[in-house]
Parts: structure tokens; C-alpha cells; sequence
């Protein structure tokens, strides 16, 4: 088997924050005087043992990496040593993931923000030799009216090339809302000219699958892992031609999954619908590397896992 590490990859669905090296964490938490969680200085930070797994303490640790970006400097910082990294991983094209709103009051407002992300993006591109673009990205711990608002400013910076927005987003906890009130959100980025990448299928299963999918129209889906539980819907996010953005060591480091290899992406080597000739034709499975904060293995770890 080729070294998949030589190989050119692009990076998808790498989070801002999730991004920052974690010399960086532990230097701005020394500068800020803020403690750490100990699994970030005790140990192997990139694993999570069995029993520290769970959505509400991985956030809890991406909280105290957030509140430490308060500065243009050091969200400059972090887009270029994203970048930086991957060159190194060998990537070709990074699409780093942002809400913006949550540096707005460091910055001057959501505007600048985005605008900082965007300039670092395209500054990046040419020191680090990988294209880096942006996906914007709306909570579902906020009101579905400020998702309008940040897909009306997405659409403003919309395009195809490094430091601008090709995309936009919906994250955090899947069970938080009711995914039909960011339709409208949805709408008007998709108006816009930019993709659709809501997060959905980790968390939760298919019945909640359903209604990303029929409400938000996505191009990709971040994970959608569990489409594997309903071999129905898995043939029509298949025939609707949507990717799936799949990611086992974030699965595995939330619990989703108890390890690598039961990751239904683990079996992509497996032929396609050998049992059922009406399946033939896989989905298209982007296998990103994510949230860093919690596991930075390089992208092509994922792959190596993923079969």
C-alpha cells in the first residue's frame, strides 16, 4: 500500500478553534492564566480514554480553547498554522470552518471577524502552499435569526478561491433546536451561490438524517456516519449525490463508537453492494480530520483507519 501521508489530500471540516495547535493552547492559556483540562497536559492529549468520552465534556474543553482567541493576532495565527500543518500532512486544499460571531466582540463586531478569517485565508494560501478557504458556520445553540444574519453576510464574501466563502454551515450539539427553523437560513446562503454543510448523523440517528436533509438541502453532510443504520436512506442521500463528510476519530472520541473499527466507514473497502445490486454505486466519503483540540492526527490517519 502507497504511504497515504505523500499522497494530496484536501482537508475538510476543520474547525477554527479545532484547529489550534496545541503549543499554541497551552501557550495562550500560560499568557491568560487559565487553566487547562488536564487531559490537555497529561499524557497523550489526542486520545480519549473510554470513560472521558461524551459530547458535554468534548465541549467543555473546546469552550476554554475559544475563550482564549481574543485577539486579531491570534486568529491570524491560528488560520496560518492550520495551513502550515497541513502542507506538512500533505494537503493540497484546507476548508476551515467559522462562526464568526463568537470573536465578534474581541474584533469589533461580526463583521470584521469574518473579514480577518478571510484575509488570513488568503494570506495563508501562498506561505503555506495550500488553497484555504471558508465555511461559515451558524449554531444551533443561537436563534435561528442570527443564522439569517450570518448567511446574508457569508453571501456578501461568496466565491471559489482561497480566502473566500464557499460554504455555510450549521454546528454543535445535534440535539439542541429543531432543525426546520434554519431553513430559511439555508435558503438564503443557497441563493447566495454557496454550498450547503450542515453537521448532522453523529449524534443522531436517521430519523434526524431525514430532516437535515429535507430541510437544509445539504451538498455535504458533516458526518451522517449513522446513515449506515437505515440501508433506505443511505441509498438516497446516495442517489441525491451527497457527500458524506466522515470522520472516525471524532465518532470514536464521542462515544459514538467504541473504536475505529466499528466505524461504518471502516468497511469502504468492502465492495459496494456486493449483497445488493441495486447499491452499487458508493457514497462519496470525504474522511476529514477534526476538532484538534480534542484529536490532531494527521488526514491521512483517518484514511489509513477508514480502509
Amino acid at each position: 500500500m502507497r504511504d497515504l501521508a505523500t499522497l494530496p489530500k484536501a482537508h475538510l471540516h476543520l474547525h477554527f478553534t479545532g484547529s489550534m495547535r496545541l503549543d499554541t493552547l497551552i501557550e495562550l492559556a500560560s499568557s491568560a492564566r487559565t487553566r487547562l483540562p488536564s487531559n490537555f497536559l497529561d499524557g497523550d492529549p489526542l486520545r480519549v480514554p473510554a470513560d472521558r468520552r461524551g459530547w458535554f465534556r468534548f465541549q467543555r474543553a473546546y469552550d476554554t480553547a475559544r475563550a482564549l482567541v481574543r485577539t486579531e493576532e491570534v486568529m491570524r495565527r491560528i488560520v496560518l498554522e492550520a495551513a502550515l500543518d497541513d502542507a506538512a500532512e500533505g494537503s493540497r486544499r484546507l476548508e476551515i470552518q467559522v462562526d464568526p460571531t463568537s470573536y465578534a466582540p474581541f474584533v469589533g463586531g461580526i463583521t470584521p471577524a469574518l473579514e480577518i478569517i478571510l484575509d488570513a485565508a488568503k494570506q495563508a494560501t501562498p506561505l503555506s502552499g495550500v488553497e484555504v478557504a471558508v465555511i461559515v458556520a451558524a449554531s444551533r445553540m443561537r436563534h435561528p435569526l442570527d443564522a439569517r444574519a450570518l448567511a446574508r453576510l457569508a453571501v456578501r464574501y461568496a466565491g471559489d478561491q482561497p480566502g473566500e466563502v464557499i460554504g455555510f454551515g450549521l454546528s454543535n450539539d445535534e440535539r439542541a433546536g429543531r432543525t426546520s427553523s434554519w431553513e430559511r437560513a439555508f435558503a438564503i446562503a443557497r441563493r447566495g451561490g454557496l454550498a450547503s454543510m450542515p453537521h448532522g448523523g453523529e449524534l443522531l440517528g436517521p430519523d434526524h438524517l431525514r430532516e437535515v436533509v429535507s430541510a437544509l438541502g445539504p451538498t455535504r453532510l458533516g458526518h451522517g456516519v449513522r446513515a449506515g443504520e437505515d440501508p433506505a436512506l443511505l441509498d438516497a442521500i446516495v442517489a441525491s449525490g451527497i457527500s458524506l463528510e466522515v470522520c472516525p476519530a471524532s465518532n470514536v472520541s464521542l462515544g459514538v463508537y467504541h473504536s475505529p473499527d466499528d466505524v461504518p466507514a471502516a468497511h469502504a473497502h468492502e465492495p459496494w453492494g456486493a449483497d445488493r445490486p441495486e447499491r452499487r454505486r458508493p457514497p462519496a466519503l470525504p474522511v476529514p480530520a477534526r476538532q484538534p483540540v480534542r484529536d490532531r492526527p494527521d488526514p491521512g490517519l483517518h484514511r489509513r483507519r477508514a480502509g
